[in-house]
């Protein structure tokens, strides 16, 4: 780039957007990167502040703020995003459909580190909309050297930086276990809460029956639903320490994988989340879910519910995480996703 007085630039090429604002009236770019300076601009420029701007000189090892935030959005998208238009060194990238958002923190952190340039994300896990913005890339000079952009490639990876993994419309199993509601001393109000959550995310409850407080006829249940084609099963009750809580002990009982019985979560803390492996190599998550889900209005089932229907695997590390965010505050309005609980 030089710089020269506005006055004098008439015939040069603008080498950024410049923007215009106009209180109650306009904020946006005035003049677009590679616009031709015409006399008529000149007043327009002067009463924007520009006494002086700035017009290209070319440099084959320079790259245009917005040429860069290209290739940052590119080192960005899967195949479920789309950019924006690029306004000012800025583009915003947006989901093309419904899924769970998913970040590579580790690698995000070493672009932004590299300074001169920056990608702001939406937090990870996060349920999305068709439409909806997931990011925002820029780099913060005008230019920036090629060598730096090559070096951002480099701390990405190969691998997008964000991943939008599509929501599945699973078939799922709910097995109530309880003596109290087997035998019908207490109405089963636990179900038509499960089955609302399944239907926030259009997954059908296919298969649903009542087990008592047996160990044997619990894990029974459960395998009679994979076999019938469940793709998760949900358990409801007899999740606590009590010796007639049968649930968590029936479910490890079916072979499943456990990750976790209990989570640094409130309401939820003692959720279990397994993975039954079939022969055919299909993985059916099986989870037990605490009593808590049946009256809270958000628990850890809502955390965890999207990501098993995304196919997101869990390990038991990033349950562990959820200690920093797990904790939801019971607000009298609730906002939930967009509120801090489960998010670190």
């Amino acid at each position: 780039m030089k710089e020269m007085a506005t006055t004098e630039a008439v015939g040069q090429v603008l080498c950024h957007d410049l923007t215009q604002i106009i209180r109650d009236k306009k904020k946006g770019p005035a003049f677009r990167k590679g616009h031709i300076i015409q006399e008529e601009d000149i007043p327009v420029l002067l009463s924007m502040g520009k006494d002086h701007i700035y017009v290209w000189e070319k440099d084959e090892n320079i790259l245009h703020e917005n040429e860069a935030a290209d290739i940052l959005y590119r080192m960005c998208r899967n195949e479920y995003m789309e950019p924006s238009e690029v306004k000012e060194g800025k583009i915003e990238i947006k989901a093309t459909r419904d899924g769970l958002l998913k970040i590579r923190e580790d690698r995000l952190l070493k672009v932004n580190l590299l300074g001169d340039m920056m990608i702001a994300c939406r937090h990870n896990n996060t349920v999305v909309k068709k439409g909806e913005v997931l990011a925002g890339t820029r780099i913060i000079p005008l230019v920036i050297e090629k060598e730096k952009m090559e070096l951002a490639k480099e701390a990405a990876g190969e691998q997008p930086l964000l991943m939008l993994k599509p929501i599945q419309p699973k078939k799922a199993g709910i097995v109530t276990t309880g003596n109290e509601v087997f035998y019908g001393r207490i109405k089963d109000t636990f179900t038509p809460v499960v089955e609302k959550k399944f239907e926030e995310f259009g997954a059908e409850v296919t298969m649903k029956t009542l087990v008592g407080d047996d160990k044997e006829n619990i894990r029974q249940a459960i395998l009679n639903m994979i076999a019938q084609g469940a793709e998760v099963v949900v358990c409801t009750g007899g999740m606590s320490v009590d010796p007639d809580d049968r649930t968590p002990g029936a479910i490890a009982a079916t072979g499943a994988e456990v990750i976790t019985y209990g989570a640094p979560v409130l309401p939820g803390a003692m959720m279990l989340l397994s993975y039954y492996h079939r022969e055919d190599g299909q993985v059916v998550p099986i989870l037990g879910l605490p009593g808590c889900v049946m009256y809270a209005r958000r628990t850890i089932f809502d955390i965890m519910l999207p990501r098993v229907l995304a196919d997101d695997r869990i390990s038991k590390e990033e349950i562990a995480r959820l200690g920093v965010g797990g904790l939801c505050l019971g607000c009298p309005t609730c906002t939930f996703p967009n509120c801090g609980f489960g998010k670190a």
